[in-house]
């Protein structure tokens, strides 16, 4: 893990559970048996990747200042959003229903991952405030976020393996089969 070092805004943590008191580090599902137990957090810039239902799969994309122009009019258009979201077209009534909770965490005691605004913890959390976000695709609209929905995210997965753009791709697992 990289050194800590001061940030420059709130911390957060998204669920769909509403009253959550205390964050205890865990080991993700997504992780390796043998990395420790920690708790996670994203900051303010990269939020948007979690205005979605948590098991949702989702491509997100942004520019990196290294982009090509050709591989950002390809995979992000004309559009002046600061980045784009994609969801499968099955995706979108949970989207439009689905209510998740933002829980704003002290920054002290997390260490930045330089990774997509990733930070964790290793020690027990208490959160500071929790905000319910009641219509994710109106957040997303308001955080810059372009949404977007096609019958399958394999193609763009698999086109975005070679580009220039930043993607991260949540989920994937929950995705329908190729």
């Amino acid at each position: 893990m990289s050194a800590a070092r001061t940030l420059s805004g709130p911390l957060y943590h998204f669920s769909e559970e509403p009253r959550i008191g205390v964050f205890v580090p865990h080991r993700a599902f997504s992780r390796r048996e043998d990395e420790e137990p920690l708790v996670w957090a994203i900051d303010e810039w990269h939020s948007f990747m979690y205005f979605f239902p948590r098991d949702c799969p989702r491509i997100l994309v942004w520019p990196l200042a290294s982009s090509s122009e050709d591989d950002r009019v390809r995979f992000m258009g004309e559009t002046p959003a600061r980045a784009v979201a994609t969801i499968a077209a099955g995706w979108l009534e949970r989207l439009g229903s689905t209510t998740v909770y933002r829980y704003e965490l002290p920054a002290v005691s997390f260490e930045d991952l330089n990774d997509a605004g990733m930070h964790v913890s290793r020690g027990t959390i208490k959160p500071v405030d929790c905000e319910a976000i009641r219509d994710l695709p109106r957040a997303l609209s308001d955080a810059g976020v372009e949404l977007r929905s096609v019958e399958s995210l394999w193609p763009l997965h698999d086109a975005l393996l070679e580009a220039t753009l930043h993607y991260s791709m949540i989920r994937m697992r929950n995705a329908a089969p190729r």
